[in-house]
């Protein structure tokens, strides 16, 4: 089926956006299918250096911001008019997936290039966000936090990662550390983003396509456990100061938040430490995380004192002493309702099946709303899985989405009023 939109340009080249992939899992590939490309390391400097080429062969201009975020610019005929913006990220976390992220970004460019025949009369920029998954660098969407003004440019390069890099230096060593002004200075004209849905609800139902109407809220902590080493044999229990115990204590009661505010809450205890890390010695240290998000800010702030007083319980009952870090805090955000009817209505021109949906994970689209109206495309997640090397998405959906987000920006790149 063809309509008369998709008629004002070619089709972006499919075969070419797979090739693409193909190339940046080739960087640090992941059996079966996946990749590592940590923010701001040589893996993510190689995938940077690829999109950098791809977007100079095609004929893009590419520009940089001081915290690295990447726009390669189509310009369009009215330079007065402000341009319309896609992309993702390139980053991944250390067990990474094929698409997540990338799809977004090489979409984007494939759009590029078949509108670049015929320059419409807003430009599109493609834009590769930095750090968008905290994975190395908290929080995550840390670039697209920062280019809408939400976190200053001095405190983002004073970051420490989780190896112990300060974000300012590793941005260096990339040499991606560029002079752009951030887009809180000019805002797009809209914002889409294509991305796998990283759920299980449009394969399950066997849907094409999702319309994205929002993002569920982010808490995240970094909590400590200070107790006392001592002999493992020779300690009685009533004497004790077991940090790891009271990090025990702490996850199970964060895993049980969900029974107390609902199925929508999830919580999530991703990484634990112990100090000596010894099988014969009582830890004196613990560090751990918690993750909890839900799509109501009222829910989400509850849970999250809650998580407050479970932190004292813990160090209470194990007499250790606490202290917890926030990494970051997002509240729910929605999309604008235009622009998800316009990829509804998209998706029912190209006669495919397609749901609304809000999406559990964090993505760069939810910092360009503050800014500018965003929306999101999300592709079918084979399985559900993502955050693994076994991450993947049927062709056919890929082409699909594909199309879809052509259609969208091809749209707004043609607004002029």
């Amino acid at each position: 089926m063809t309509t008369p939109l998709a008629a004002q340009m070619a089709a972006p080249n499919v075969e070419t956006l797979q090739v693409r992939l193909d190339a940046l899992c080739a960087i640090h590939p992941l059996p079966p299918k996946g990749a590592q490309r940590m923010a701001l390391s040589a893996d993510d400097k190689a995938g940077r250096d690829l999109f950098a080429g791809w977007a100079k062969a095609a004929g893009l201009s590419l520009t940089v911001d001081p915290v690295g975020n990447m726009y390669a610019h189509l310009p369009g005929t009215r330079p007065d008019l402000a341009p319309v913006m896609s992309g993702s990220h390139l980053d991944t976390v250390a067990t990474g997936g094929r698409y997540d992220g990338a799809l977004g970004v090489v979409a984007a460019l494939a759009v590029a290039e078949a509108m670049a025949a015929a320059p419409p009369p807003r430009g599109l920029v493609v834009a590769n966000f930095t750090n968008e998954e905290g994975a190395r660098f908290a929080p995550d969407m840390l670039g697209s936090l920062v280019a809408v003004g939400g976190l200053s440019i001095a405190d983002a390069l004073q970051i420490t990662a989780i190896d112990g890099a300060r974000l300012g230096d590793a941005l260096a060593a990339t040499r991606y550390a560029g002079d752009a002004p951030l887009l809180s200075e000019r805002a797009p004209h809209a914002f889409v983003e294509l991305h796998v849905e990283q759920g299980p609800v449009l394969d399950e139902a066997g849907l094409a396509l999702g319309a994205v109407t929002g993002v569920q809220g982010i808490a995240w902590r970094s909590i400590s456990f200070t107790g006392e080493a001592n002999h493992a044999g020779a300690t009685p229990h009533r004497l004790r100061r077991d940090a790891g115990r009271a990090a025990i204590t702490l996850a199970h009661a964060a895993l049980a938040l969900p029974e107390r505010f609902g199925p929508d809450l999830l919580a999530t205890v991703g990484r634990m430490a112990l100090t000596p890390d010894l099988i014969n010695v009582i830890p004196e240290a613990a560090t751990m995380t918690v993750d909890l998000r839900h799509p109501d800010a009222e829910t989400l702030n509850a849970a999250d004192d809650a998580l407050d007083a479970a932190i004292s319980a813990a160090a209470e009952a194990t007499g250790c002493t606490a202290t917890s870090q926030r990494l970051a805090r997002f509240d729910p955000v929605v999309f604008d309702q235009n622009l998800v009817a316009r990829i509804e209505t998209g998706a029912a021109a190209r006669g495919l099946t397609h749901r609304r949906l809000i999406s559990g994970a964090g993505h760069d689209a939810q910092m360009l709303a503050r800014i500018c109206p965003a929306a999101m495309i999300f592709a079918p997640s084979i399985g559900g899985i993502s955050h693994n090397p076994a991450e993947d998405t049927a062709p056919e959906h890929i082409a699909a989405a594909v199309t879809v987000l052509a259609d969208t920006l091809n749209a707004l790149c043609h607004e002029v009023t």
